[in-house]
């Protein structure tokens, strides 16, 4: 059993293929190898999608909110694993299912995935994932990954 482990920005960097504007994961709260994670997305009004969506009434896209779903999964499979995308490893989104959104996000917030194994066999990922802004749900759904194969 893994101890609860932070990540700053820079270690969060090693272990996802994505750079700014879309990295959607600022710090890794809590992290338990092979069972959940728990990671940080400080939502500010710089982020580029807010110019188009929606001038006058910012709001984070669902969409971005389940990548920012997939994307703490991402870590907790790489580092569960000791991969990284330098390594050549790279997971992919596999499916979704589920997906419900109860609240808006906007700038300002931040948003906290929550995420947590419920199942890993071989190269894909089955998991489990909210997103909240202080104790309100923003978004729930189960989200699958699979390992790239080698080229």
């Amino acid at each position: 059993m893994s101890k609860p482990y932070v990540m700053d920005i820079h270690e969060v960097m090693q272990f996802l293929p994505q750079r700014p504007p879309f990295l959607m994961v600022d710090r890794v709260i809590t992290l338990e190898l092979h069972q959940s994670i728990v990671a940080i997305k400080n939502i500010t009004i710089n982020e580029t999608f807010f110019a188009g969506h929606f001038p006058g009434r910012p709001v984070m896209p669902g969409v971005l909110m389940l990548e920012a779903l997939a994307q703490t999964g991402g870590i907790l499979a790489y580092k569960s694993l000791n991969a990284t995308p330098a390594d050549g490893t790279l997971f992919l989104f596999a499916g979704i299912d589920h997906a419900r959104f109860r609240r808006v996000v906007e700038p300002g917030d931040q948003l906290r995935m929550e995420m947590r194994v419920l199942r890993a066999k071989r190269d894909v990922w089955k998991l489990a994932g909210e997103a909240y802004v202080g104790d309100e749900l923003a978004c729930a759904a189960e989200l699958m990954s699979a390992r790239a194969q080698e080229k």
